[in-house]
């Protein structure tokens, strides 16, 4: 089987920037019977046809090629021929391999003993103070309000 990504393009669905995209609306299957092969225009074209209309692009379950499946709400790239992930924050921006990254790389430190540090990314403390932006919780810390760590580059600091 083959699978079809139809795109539809919009303003930056998140709101980064006013830049337009083509955002993947929904994923079909096409039987191989239609599909000569991989990336074959005939696919693009029979999608086309049967649905009246649309921009379609094949997209490979096994990834394939194009980087990865396509999924509703991705961004197909048209120049890099590839379907990504939206952009996570604002500060955030792709790498050599197409992956988004932050601007302070992830912490190392993930865990102490049993307990498990709860990442996230806050995007409002980066804004703030470029060298902040992690920050975390123990996962065993169940209090009304958990307290906060923020990543200082080698260790976590609580607030």
């Amino acid at each position: 089987m083959a699978h079809f990504a139809e795109l539809k393009t919009k303003t930056d669905p998140t709101g980064f920037t006013s830049d337009t995209h083509q955002v993947v609306e929904r994923v079909v299957v096409v039987g191989n019977d239609c599909v000569p092969s991989d990336m074959h225009q005939d696919g693009e074209t029979w999608c086309i046809n049967f649905f009246k209309g649309g921009i379609w692009k094949q997209t490979s379950y096994n990834h394939n090629f194009r980087k990865m499946y396509a999924g509703i709400g991705m961004i197909y790239d048209p120049v890099k021929d590839k379907f990504l992930t939206q952009q996570p924050h604002a500060s955030w921006s792709l790498d050599s391999s197409d992956d988004w990254q932050a601007p302070i790389t992830h912490p190392t430190v993930t865990e102490e003993g049993d307990v498990r540090y709860i990442i996230s990314w806050n995007e409002t403390k980066y804004d703030a103070d470029n060298t902040q932006g992690w920050e975390a919780i123990k996962s065993n810390d169940e209090s009304e309000t958990p307290t906060k760590y923020n990543w200082s580059g080698s260790a976590w600091v609580s607030e």
